[in-house]
């Protein structure tokens, strides 16, 4: 099992936002949350990544316990990497510096900068634009660009909060077609996206959450097509 959730009691200082979720991803499966505003989608992967506070349970990756790993730690040793929703592009930083910062873990700058060609010899259209600073790039560029970046270390597990928001339809598909380069090669992806028929239609499963609980989890296509499920806590 790539990924093993038990029994989450997490949040935020004091708050509880997830009361005891139970999930579990597999070697190149994704997983899609989806569920109305403040249900804690986000912050489940913001426990599985060392942001929030874990009040119990446990988080596995490969079996191994990370749990109280710190964020860095989750990264170089779990192999988990996280793709925010907020934008984390460095504007005035050309593209290719962009993408170097992913590998701060690494052993040497040589390491990294071996690990940047590798990416950017599959992905012509940034590769061109290399030495141009990330500002010039469109929203989906820049969307891609820290996707990109979040690969450097070849993680296990990804990590993909609101992968959609603020992009033109094109560039959605641009990147959840990605999104899915990658986990045909065996990478897991866990995210959360407010455009459920989006996220369903990539994910295998999808995952329900409501106030902090799991109301429903199966396979993506019965889900996006159940109108009970659909009306009761997505508004579909």
């Amino acid at each position: 099992m790539r990924l093993a959730i038990e029994g989450l009691v997490a949040g935020y200082g004091e708050t509880e936002v997830l009361h005891g979720i139970d999930l579990q991803l597999c070697a190149g499966e994704s997983l899609c949350l989806v569920g109305p505003n403040g249900a804690g989608k986000s912050t489940v992967l913001n426990a599985v990544y060392g942001f929030a506070d874990i009040h119990r349970g446990r988080i596995l990756v490969e079996g191994r316990d990370i749990t109280r790993l710190p964020p860095q730690g989750k990264l170089k040793e779990a192999g988990v990497a996280f793709v925010l929703q907020e934008s984390s592009i460095f504007p005035d930083l050309s593209v290719e510096h962009n993408l170097r910062l992913g590998g701060y873990l690494m052993q040497s700058s040589a390491q990294a900068a071996r690990a940047t060609e590798r990416i950017l010899e599959r992905h012509a259209a940034l590769a061109a634009r290399r030495h141009e600073p990330a500002r010039t790039l469109s929203g989906g560029e820049r969307r891609i660009l820290e996707i990109l970046r979040a690969l450097m270390m070849d993680p296990l597990l990804l990590l993909v909060d609101e992968p959609s928001i603020g992009l033109e339809p094109r560039a959605i598909d641009s990147v959840f077609a990605m999104l899915g380069e990658f986990q045909r090669e065996g990478k897991s992806i866990l995210l959360v996206e407010q455009n459920v028929r989006q996220g369903l239609g990539f994910a295998d499963r999808g995952c329900v959450l409501v106030s902090g609980r799991i109301q429903w989890v199966g396979s993506a296509v019965s889900l996006l097509h159940d109108r009970g499920v659909g009306r009761l806590f997505l508004g579909v």
